[in-house]
């Protein structure tokens, strides 16, 4: 049983309204890609990828008349992918859902957000995702309301071979970047205001895998955090990452989530090779940056079922940098790479 996020860049720019694949000579959102060449990778990696159940994070949006499942499931027939089947949660207004694709022959999959509803007056204890969340970061003793602009999709899942469900949250947390700073002390404003929500959402999620593993819950935590230990020189100034306090890093070993990736990058030093999942082109220096951003976290017994951890990079991974075809559609596909996770049933 294979599961995996991947983030794809800009593939809402790969369909119509109406949903159906373009498939043409124009060029994608990506950088000096078409859209034929981007939907031919993406269908090369999804083929290789053979996941059961793939948590896609920027999935098409859902804008009336195109619904974000017609438009994945019409890419999976397109390409004859297993994977078939696709599910979403709440919808958001950023052109980037998150969704689940699976095969329907091996996963049931339904929505099931849980929470309390709250609107806009919010509430301290962790209200449902497309809610609002009280929380004082700043300790100004004014309590700051927090939302997300894409609530995590919750789902249970129904694992062939695995008797016991399986809680899926999959997550895309709020970027750090200073995007629409006039001035550097402008970018550090927003920079500062962008780590302060992303740690709010990240406490929430928190709080919301603290009372699944309470139960007892079989608990799996996917996709892009856009944060990690070190990445920033923000972090510094409140303590720890968003993903250690989603993984609970400080916490005993039955309350704390388990990714091999991130484990490796919190203990690392400055001179320790990391692993990546992503891969930007930073223009105005010609060179590329690399981070880890993308996760795959189980909680304590799933993970005794874990095969092992995989970060699809086409030149960390000796066997996947071997297969040329493979190698280019992930470099032509998305600037992230695919995490999937393999457990025993």
């Amino acid at each position: 049983m294979r599961l995996a996020t991947y983030n794809v860049e800009w593939f809402n720019a790969l369909f119509d309204e109406e949903g159906a694949p373009l498939a043409d000579g124009e060029w994608s959102a990506r950088w000096n890609v078409t859209r034929a060449a981007q939907l031919e990778a993406l269908g090369i990696v999804f083929t290789a990828l053979d996941a059961d159940a793939v948590l896609i994070v920027e999935a098409p949006d859902w804008k009336a008349p195109r619904r974000t499942e017609a438009a994945l499931e019409g890419f999976a027939r397109l390409f004859g992918l297993r994977a078939r089947k696709a599910l979403v949660g709440f919808h958001n207004d950023t052109q980037q859902e998150l969704a689940l694709l699976y095969d329907p022959d091996t996963v049931e999959a339904r929505h099931d957000p849980v929470g309390q509803v709250t609107g806009k007056k919010g509430s301290e204890d962790a209200p449902r995702f497309d809610g609002t969340f009280r929380i004082d970061l700043d300790i100004d003793a004014r309590e700051d309301l927090v939302r997300f602009s894409k609530p995590p999709l919750e789902a249970e899942l129904r694992l062939k071979g695995i008797d016991e469900p399986v809680r899926l949250i999959g997550v895309h947390i709020k970027s750090k970047a200073p995007h629409g700073a006039r001035s550097e002390a402008d970018a550090t404003r927003i920079s500062i205001a962008n780590r302060r929500k992303q740690l709010a959402q990240s406490i929430w999620l928190r709080r919301r895998v603290e009372q699944h593993l309470a139960k007892g819950e079989a608990l799996v935590v996917a996709g892009d955090f856009n944060d990690g230990p070190g990445l920033d020189e923000y972090e510094a100034l409140f303590g720890r990452s968003g993903m250690e306090i989603v993984l609970g890093a400080d916490q005993p070993a039955p309350m704390r989530l388990v990714d091999p990736h991130a484990r490796q990058a919190m203990a690392g030093g400055v001179m320790q090779a990391h692993d990546t999942s992503a891969r930007f082109y930073i223009r105005e220096e010609k060179r590329y940056l690399s981070a880890l951003l993308d996760y795959l976290m189980l909680s304590p017994g799933l993970a005794s079922r874990a095969a092992g951890w995989r970060i699809w990079h086409p030149f960390d991974d000796p066997a996947i940098y071997a297969l040329p075809e493979l190698r280019e559609a992930l470099l032509a596909a998305s600037d992230h790479f695919p995490v999937s996770v393999d457990l025993v049933t």
